[in-house]
């Protein structure tokens, strides 16, 4: 890791405010540090995709380093919050029940291009959350830690769009391919990874039931979304997929993409 990183040490955690935690809150940054945790075996899964990149795969171990350690930081602030929140266990029963291919010989993107643009996708969705939290939150530590992680987020984006600049040079996959995947990607957000995450942080005592977990964990995260975020997180989505960030697009879309958010928010909290 980069000697300038952040770490745990520069994190006020002196000024912790129980007055100012949101239990809503809580519960997805409870579910948000084992995903981050978690990156450290997602990178077994890039260098398998890159075998043949050293470049590549000494720059996603430094970036596995940087995702763990950002669950550790949510994971603290979470056991600070809730005393009975008990990480290791959760940590342990979220990899008992879902369980990344690392063992892939391939991307399942179909390309490494592909896989580079998805990779860009999740950047610029966890930064744009992460920087959303960090405006809702009242609470001093939570709102350190929630910026740090969305600056690490950002700068994770442009270091996979690098190396997505450098692969299309020879695989040249299309604007339309590249926009598929992008979609297909942000279309992924409701899958079982954060669903699972929310159960085995929150609810480990009830049987998993995706679809009650998944509405469990996006009704409170979709809530935390603000426009100026989506904004941004929209234009640099068109720029991994290949689009004009500038488009006279980009606006509608992420107007459009801000509403379905609060109205899917809405109707999940409804549905419960």
């Amino acid at each position: 890791m980069a000697a300038s990183h952040w770490t745990l040490d520069d994190i006020p955690w002196q000024q912790f405010d129980r007055t100012k935690v949101d239990p809503e809150l809580v519960k997805i940054i409870k579910a948000a540090s084992l995903v981050e945790y978690n990156g450290g075996i997602y990178a077994e899964y890039l260098c398998n995709v890159f075998p043949d990149d050293g470049a590549f795969q000494a720059a996603a171990k430094i970036w596995a380093q940087e995702e763990v350690q950002h669950g550790e930081a949510l994971a603290k602030w979470a056991a600070m919050a809730d005393r009975e929140f008990d990480f290791d266990a959760s940590i342990q029963r979220f990899r008992d029940g879902y369980q990344i291919p690392v063992d892939a010989p391939e991307s399942v993107r179909g390309s490494r291009s592909g896989e580079l643009v998805a990779r860009c996708i999740v950047e610029v969705g966890t930064s744009s959350y992460y920087a959303s939290i960090a405006s809702l939150t009242d609470e001093p530590v939570l709102k350190a830690i929630c910026r740090n992680i969305a600056a690490d987020e950002l700068r994770h984006y442009k270091l996979f769009y690098t190396h997505l600049k450098r692969y299309l040079e020879h695989e040249r996959i299309g604007k339309w391919r590249r926009l598929a995947v992008a979609l297909g990607r942000i279309g992924e957000s409701e899958d079982d990874e954060l669903a699972y995450a929310f159960y085995a942080a929150n609810e480990n005592e009830q049987p998993y039931d995706r679809k009650k977990h998944g509405q469990a964990y996006m009704k409170r995260a979709y809530a935390c979304y603000q426009l100026g975020h989506v904004q941004r997180a929209v234009s640099m989505v068109f720029k991994a997929a290949g689009l004009n960030p500038q488009s006279p697009l980009t606006a509608p879309a992420s107007r459009l993409m801000y509403g379905f958010m609060r109205l899917r928010s809405r109707w999940m909290k409804a549905a419960a």
